[in-house]
């Protein structure tokens, strides 16, 4: 890059800079007053003419100053070179809040809860996709001699409990061979794998006990199919309305962002741009998501021993802080995924 060129991105990271901070259009004077950019207000406003004409800011209103465009963030973002990292004070005590969740659901609630205060924007974490997850233990309990609670218990932490009416009462000696049959099976293997090993045991049962076993496969069975209803966990949606003037008319209404947030495909869809533990950053019509055209999102993969299990970021204006939030969720992510493989 030339030194004119650098010279240029330095004015946009200023203005990309003050308008985030100010959310007032920046004028020249006021870059050269507040930033040490070492040339003279002519030679700022040459630059500023430059970078509108290349489309990287814009002039929202006649004799006002300019804003970032998608395109002038898109540069800023891919030129951060370096991500502030928190300080060890703040490692701590995200680490700690995250380990003092109770189960899956508390941890990831807790997750959401603190990168939506970290950020001050709508914070979003995906439940760990069951077909990553394998069995880690099986627990059959007899709650009566005709009644079995089973208890399917992941290596990411998920417990699935499921009751097992059987039509016939069992003796604790059959309890226990149902389960060290099912636990044989199970044991280790990935969920959609797991599923198959469960039915094939139903074909192969012992004549004394199929019929028991078959019930309890296909109650396994119906557990261990990956569920839709409760994929994610949204929090924050209240800071939007921090952000209610961003989101203008022509670039998708606040009203407009919440309907896609109700929408679990459409985000679902922007954390699956994400397949590794890299933070990843769509900026406005980078979503191609027509409600989100105002919008931003920053996200990353959690998981624990080089697995992905999720998807986590946040969603907020394209006018946001983009270093910090980018720091944010990655410290997030990485600390789930800690204490998901401590479990």
């Amino acid at each position: 890059m030339s030194t004119t060129d650098e010279r240029r991105f330095e004015v946009l990271r200023a203005i990309v800079t003050d308008y985030v901070a100010t959310h007032e259009p920046i004028a020249s004077k006021a870059l050269v007053e507040r930033h040490k950019l070492g040339v003279s207000s002519a030679t700022v406003r040459n630059d500023m003419a430059v970078l509108e004409a290349e489309g990287y800011i814009t002039q929202p209103h006649t004799s006002s100053g300019r804003v970032p465009t998608d395109k002038g963030y898109r540069l800023f973002v891919d030129r951060i070179s370096e991500v502030k990292p928190l300080s060890s004070v703040e490692r701590r005590a995200i680490l700690n809040f995250l380990d003092s969740g109770v189960d899956l659901d508390d941890v990831l609630r807790r997750s959401v809860r603190l990168l939506a205060q970290l950020t001050q924007q709508v914070a979003v974490i995906q439940y760990p996709v069951l077909s990553t997850s394998r069995v880690r233990h099986l627990e059959v309990v007899a709650l009566a001699p005709s009644r079995l609670l089973l208890v399917v218990i992941t290596d990411t932490g998920r417990v699935e409990q499921r009751i097992a009416e059987l039509g016939q009462d069992l003796s604790d000696n059959d309890i226990a061979r149902i389960r060290d049959m099912f636990s044989a099976a199970l044991d280790g293997q990935r969920l959609e794998a797991a599923s198959h090993a469960v039915a094939e045991l139903a074909n192969h049962a012992p004549g004394d006990l199929r019929q028991t076993i078959i019930r309890v496969a296909t109650v396994l069975v119906e557990t261990l199919v990956e569920r839709t209803d409760d994929r994610l966990i949204l929090g924050g949606t209240s800071n939007l309305t921090n952000a209610a003037a961003d989101f203008a008319l022509d670039s998708g209404s606040m009203r407009s962002v919440l309907e896609a947030l109700e929408e679990q495909v459409v985000v679902l869809k922007l954390l699956a741009a994400t397949q590794s533990n890299a933070v990843t950053v769509q900026i406005g019509e980078e979503t191609r998501t027509e409600n989100l055209r105002g919008a931003s999102v920053v996200s990353t993969g959690y998981g624990a021993s080089g697995t992905v299990l999720g998807g986590l970021g946040v969603l907020g204006p394209t006018r946001m802080d983009y270093p910090g939030t980018i720091a944010s969720v990655a410290a997030v992510a990485r600390y789930v995924g800690e204490v998901l493989a401590e479990r």
